[in-house]
């Protein structure tokens, strides 16, 4: 059994950044979220496993529930929603699936963001607060992802925040009703913290060992920094 996903009070960790904020859905949340998923179907089906006839519906949604809340405590898995800072609103999902720990200490990374909070940078946001909670809190050496080749916004978000192409898999996963081809991704955590320590360093040049922001640190408006990449279609 793998150590729960469940802070020390037992209560899921909530992650904030500049304009959402991230915690675990709740029953409260079905609303929101049918109503944001129903306006977004066409936005979102393209790159999603086939949605269920009963999909949308408040059984559908408590069934969910208990499937997070059942990874969480063994420790396989942990989905956040993704709010608003100023009104509360749903936003999207992001999530940490497939954990595995031992010599592995990886995880599975995947999100959606409703096709009207889209464009916004809002993914990017709540993608920086994972990732940190990911190598940082969790302990995690590498998180993946696999996106389709035609997902351009996808793929852009990743690479800003330096995640690697590492490869690509034929008929990787049933999207949309059909096996599909998907681009791999990886990001590895000794990458992520020195591009996090580059940042610090091109903000706060005595931040670096000789007062100089690092060869390779962000270091104007032209670059994207790992705590404000903006996100594409998706994101």
């Amino acid at each position: 059994m793998f150590p729960s996903l469940l802070g020390q009070n037992r209560r899921a960790p909530q992650l904030h950044a500049e304009r959402v904020f991230l915690r675990v859905p709740v029953m409260d949340d079905y609303p929101a979220w049918r109503a944001l998923r129903e306006e977004s179907r066409d936005f979102l089906t393209p790159w999603e496993p086939s949605w269920p006839l009963d999909g949308l519906t408040k059984a559908a949604f408590r069934r969910r529930l208990r499937y997070y809340a059942l990874d969480r405590r063994q420790g396989v898995g942990l989905v956040f929603f993704i709010f608003r800072q100023q009104d509360k609103a749903l936003l999207g999902s992001i999530s940490l699936s497939h954990l595995r720990r031992g010599v592995c200490q990886t995880a599975d990374l995947g999100y959606w963001i409703g096709e009207r909070h889209a464009n916004r940078g809002y993914g990017g946001e709540a993608l920086a607060a994972v990732l940190a909670y990911s190598f940082t809190q969790l302990g995690l050496n590498r998180l993946e992802a696999a996106t389709l080749p035609e997902n351009g916004p996808s793929q852009r978000l990743l690479r800003k925040f330096e995640f690697i192409e590492e490869g690509f898999a034929r008929k990787y996963l049933k999207i949309n009703g059909k096996w599909a081809d998907h681009v791999l991704y990886g990001l590895v955590q000794e990458d992520y913290l020195a591009a996090r320590a580059a940042t610090k360093a091109a903000v706060n040049p005595r931040a670096a060992p000789d007062g100089k922001a690092p060869t390779g640190a962000p270091a104007g408006p032209g670059r994207r920094s790992l705590g404000v990449a903006r996100g594409g279609a998706e994101a």
